[in-house]
C-alpha cells in the first residue's frame, strides 16, 4: 500500500511540472505605426523574429539574390488596418507576409498573401501583391539584431529595416 501511495504522489508531482524552453535565439518583436503606444488606432503592425549576427556578417547569413523571409523563424507578417500605397501599388487592409530579395545595390520588398508560413519554404510568387525595389544603403553603425521600425517625421512614412551595416527604407502612403 505504501508503494502505491508513493507512486501516486510522485506521479502527481511529475504530471504538474512543465518543461519550459529557454529564451529563443531569435526573439519575436513588433513594429507599430504610428509608433506611440498611446495611439490605439494603428495603421500597421509588423511581427517578426530578430536573428542576431553572432560574429557573422549580413552577407554570410542572408541569401543574396534569393527569396528571404526577412527575419528568422516564421515569415515576417504585416497587418494593415487601412489601405496603403507602396509606389504605384495600392494594397488593401489585411494580413500579408513580408519577403525580400537582397541584391548588391537594391532590395526587392515583397508583400505576399500567403500567411502563417515557416520561413520562405512555402513562398509562392503567384501570391505576391507587391514587389518594390528600394535602394540598399550602408550605415557606419552595425546592428547586432535584425530590426524593423517605422518613421513619420513630418514626411512620408517609411518602414525601416536594418541588420549589420545594411539599411532599407520603404516609403508608403496611407490612403
Amino acid at each position: 500500500m505504501k508503494k502505491i501511495l508513493l507512486f501516486l504522489v510522485v506521479s502527481a508531482t511529475f504530471s504538474q511540472t512543465q518543461n519550459f524552453r529557454g529564451i529563443d535565439k531569435s526573439p519575436m518583436d513588433q513594429a507599430k505605426f504610428p509608433a506611440s503606444n498611446r495611439i490605439s488606432e494603428k495603421i500597421a503592425i509588423i511581427t517578426y523574429s530578430r536573428p542576431q549576427l553572432r560574429g557573422r556578417t549580413f552577407e554570410e547569413v542572408v541569401p543574396q539574390n534569393k527569396i528571404w523571409r526577412t527575419g528568422a523563424n516564421e515569415a515576417t507578417e504585416i497587418r494593415l488596418f487601412a489601405d496603403v500605397q507602396f509606389g504605384d501599388t495600392k494594397v488593401s487592409a489585411g494580413t500579408y507576409s513580408v519577403f525580400t530579395i537582397v541584391g548588391e545595390k537594391s532590395v526587392t520588398f515583397i508583400l505576399n498573401r500567403g500567411t502563417n508560413l515557416w520561413g520562405a519554404y512555402a513562398y509562392s510568387p503567384k501570391k505576391d501583391v507587391l514587389r518594390m525595389d528600394v535602394p540598399r544603403a550602408t550605415a557606419k553603425e552595425s546592428l547586432e539584431a535584425f530590426s524593423i521600425a517605422f518613421s513619420n517625421k513630418e514626411e512620408q512614412p517609411k518602414i525601416h529595416m536594418g541588420w549589420g551595416n545594411v539599411r532599407l527604407a520603404i516609403p508608403f502612403t496611407v490612403l
